[in-house]
């Protein structure tokens, strides 16, 4: 699958930055999209960088047409875009906290779905892969909100799988334990880091995923706990 068009939401985050990258180290051409990610954010010619707040199916459509516009076809969209809320249990939860969880983890993904798909099956093979959380299999105290919201990403990228694969389609989860970012540490900077899992490994399986010896992965949700199994 040489010279693939692949679509990075959170480009610039603190997995998102891992993964366009190690994308550009293979060859592909990668379109990379948060808020206010610059050109400057990679270097290359095949590093693509589009402003983008996915805030309905609208906003999804078009980042998706000006991709096709540029390159004329997607092939591969990784979602890494996400957020965390907790703290609260679900009996104190207020209905902002709940809604920013969907709309981060859920409809952001949805939005993108609905937008990309019709273009992924046209690819002859096109690859989604989202990014999920340990919580959408193991919910805790305090974590209702975020736990549900990526429960249900869960639950949207299996559905994509079976209704896609006539396709060539392959839609699959990846749920990660505490990944080693800069904004973790900053939160829990009194937590053994040795033991959270490393951006550059998941980011690793996000492009063996993508690429043929991952063709036969789909449906699948992956967990990626490092040390803390």
């Amino acid at each position: 699958m040489a010279d693939r068009v692949v679509l990075v939401t959170g480009a610039n985050g603190g997995l998102g930055t891992f993964v366009t990258q190690a994308f550009l180290d293979r060859g592909d051409s990668v379109v990379g999209t948060s808020p206010k990610i610059q050109q400057a954010a990679f270097a290359g010619p095949n590093f693509v960088a589009i402003p983008a707040q996915i805030s309905g199916l609208a906003s999804a459509r078009a980042l998706v047409d000006q991709v096709v516009a540029r390159f004329g076809r997607l092939d591969v969209l990784v979602h890494t875009v996400g957020g965390f809320a907790g703290g609260l249990m679900v009996a104190e939860t207020d209905d902002a906290t709940w809604q920013r969880m969907l709309d981060m983890n859920v409809n952001s993904l949805f939005h993108m779905l609905r937008a990309a798909l019709p273009t992924l099956r046209k690819s002859g093979g096109g690859r989604v892969i989202a990014i999920g959380s340990r919580a959408a299999l193991e919910p805790g105290a305090g974590v209702g909100a975020y736990g549900a919201s990526k429960a249900a990403a869960v639950s949207l990228v299996r559905t994509v799988a079976q209704e896609n694969k006539d396709a060539g389609i392959t839609a699959n989860a990846i749920l990660p334990g505490t990944m080693d970012t800069a904004v973790n540490r900053k939160a829990m900077p009194d937590a053994d880091f040795s033991k959270w899992v490393q951006p550059a490994t998941v980011a690793s399986l996000i492009v063996w995923l993508a690429g043929d010896a991952g063709k036969d992965v789909n449906g699948a949700v992956i967990p990626v706990y490092g040390s803390e199994v």
